[in-house]
């Protein structure tokens, strides 16, 4: 009588040293590039800031005279920081991000440096009478910020930085008449489009 041998699975071939290596090294390289982008910008704080400045330059529209219009867009600036530092806060806090540490503080080093300069020129060009060119000094800088700043954030920040310098270097050249309608549309509804993007794709 043949004997016959029970039926055996084949053995499972071993995955190969390097094919397990390249995985482990391909985790390690996307978690650390998830770990150097900065994901607490705003998203719903940016639409916040967005209609508070289509509210300011309708206001400051309805001025007569360079010094209130000034302090109209001022007071918006303040506005803007407490709305945009309060939801960064929130947002990095709910992610378990820092907001002075890590990326974040990279991001605010390179975000700072434009907005400061930014603050200079308009006394300087306040002073000199030519507050007319301000719409575009401003659009051009927050933009210059937001993309060295974004270098260390999400892909679509710097993208705004860029659209934002468009605008103002258009703005620039521009009637002096249109400043608060390139704010409106900048300051307002770029950053609308922009933080309702960043909020359906990278958390709130």
């Amino acid at each position: 009588m043949a004997f016959v041998s029970p039926l055996r699975s084949p053995k499972p071939q071993p995955i190969p040293i390097d094919a397990r290596a390249a995985d482990h090294l391909r985790y390690i390289r996307e978690t650390m590039e998830r770990a150097a982008e900065f994901t607490a910008v705003p998203g719903w704080g940016g639409v916040a800031m967005g209609l508070t400045a289509i509210g300011a330059a309708w206001v400051a529209s309805r001025q007569h005279s360079p010094r209130a219009w000034l302090t109209v867009w001022l007071v918006e600036a303040f506005v803007a920081v407490a709305i945009a530092g309060s939801s960064a806060a929130t947002k990095a806090h709910r992610g378990s991000a820092g907001l002075f540490s890590g990326p974040g503080r990279k991001f605010l080093l390179s975000f700072t440096p434009p907005i400061i300069v930014g603050g200079l020129l308009t006394f300087v060009l306040f002073q000199a009478g030519v507050q007319s060119v301000l719409p575009g000094v401003w659009l051009l800088l927050y933009g210059t910020a937001i993309v060295t700043g974004g270098a260390f954030s999400v892909r679509v920040v710097p993208v705004m930085g860029l659209a934002l310098m468009g605008l103002g270097a258009i703005a620039l050249f521009a009637p002096s008449n249109w400043g608060d309608s390139f704010m409106a549309v900048g300051f307002g509804a770029l950053q609308i489009g922009f933080g309702l993007w960043i909020a359906r794709n990278h958390g709130g």
